[in-house]
């Protein structure tokens, strides 16, 4: 959409048929919407400059890989985390048969290899590709600040904390549920709010239970739109106990509604604690139980203040404007190459 603002000509396509029905584009989009295959997409397109491709692994990105080459396409691959050490041990067989058979190839026929974090620009160019990378963040939708409810600057309530994500091993869920037995925080909740992805979240349950933290510890299914902006409003501290992150779009989120965020060295944040707007900690129960201890002993003010540090952070640096001039510039470069 922001592309689409800038000038670009933009078509979306999803193996899912998803690009026609999302509401993340306003039905008055000039963005282009495309089903059926990549060919026809790309038929119904025209003549295109640059295909920018998310994701990796999966027979669609092999498909427009080849796709891309035949046509003679400058070809961008966003690999989002998925060649982060974490990601490549999780059906770590699996990943290594098609690296070799198909992945490889794929990646070394990009023209550019777009990263969100110089963390992972750095994992990717261990494996020699020989392939640009370019580092670009995500874009990120700020809040009006007249949108902040009023009640949030004076609540007579306990606190609360929030998770928001995918209840998936990835995300250390049960390293978080641990600390957080470990301290009992007075006046404080925890609420883990997301879909649960490969039934991680009876695991996670479970823990709770053994722990005897049903009372301080509650889950939701996963929330849009208006519900997902209300229960960041509603929160006082974001908590994100990752073992792997790109880039971790949820933490900017959090930021940008306000919100000071602990999360751990495996997320590509360090500038939470340099900009005095949260907690970056060791991805261990100890490390995530000693920023919780500090969390959640200081008082909502400070809390609202490190948050409003973070919402300044996030709409100076990661705003849409900055962030399309980077894209653009990028596309013009492979143009003109």
């Amino acid at each position: 959409m922001a592309l689409a603002d800038a000038g670009v000509e933009v078509g979306l396509w999803a193996p899912d048929r998803s690009a026609a029905t999302t509401p993340l584009l306003p039905a008055e989009s000039p963005v282009q919407r495309f089903t059926g295959t990549e060919t026809e997409a790309l038929d119904r397109f025209g003549k295109a400059d640059v295909l920018h491709d998310n994701g990796i692994w999966l027979p669609h990105n092999h498909r427009l890989a080849s796709l891309a080459a035949g046509r003679g396409i400058p070809r961008v691959v966003s690999t989002r985390g998925m060649l982060e050490p974490w990601a490549m041990r999780h059906k770590r067989w699996k990943k290594h048969l098609a690296w070799w058979f198909y992945q490889r190839r794929d990646l070394k026929r990009a023209h550019c290899h777009h990263m969100t974090a110089e963390a992972e620009a750095t994992n990717v160019q261990r494996l020699g590709l020989g392939v640009p990378v370019r580092v670009i963040p995500n874009g990120v939708d700020v809040p009006p600040s007249d949108r902040i409810p009023e009640s949030v600057a004076g609540r007579d309530r306990k606190k609360t904390a929030v998770f928001l994500g995918r209840i998936y091993p990835v995300k250390g869920l049960p390293m978080l549920i641990e600390a957080w037995a470990s301290l009992r925080p007075e006046h404080w909740l925890l609420k883990i709010i997301g879909p649960d992805e490969a039934g991680h979240r009876a695991a996670v349950e479970k823990a709770v239970c053994a722990a005897g933290l049903e009372e301080t510890v509650t889950f939701a299914g996963p929330l849009e739109g208006q519900a997902k902006t209300r229960a960041l409003f509603d929160a006082d501290l974001f908590v994100l106990p990752t073992h792997s992150e790109s880039f971790g779009m949820v933490i900017a989120e959090a930021l940008a509604h306000g919100l000071p965020v602990l999360t751990t060295s495996a997320a590509p944040w360090p500038m939470l604690t340099e900009r005095g707007c949260g907690w970056w900690v060791d991805p261990t129960v100890e490390g995530i139980a000693s920023g919780l201890r500090q969390a959640t002993s200081l008082d909502l003010a400070t809390l609202q203040e490190m948050g409003a540090k973070g919402r300044t952070l996030v709409a100076t640096e990661y705003g849409w404007e900055c962030v399309v001039k980077q894209f653009v510039s990028l596309y013009e470069s492979l143009v003109e190459g």
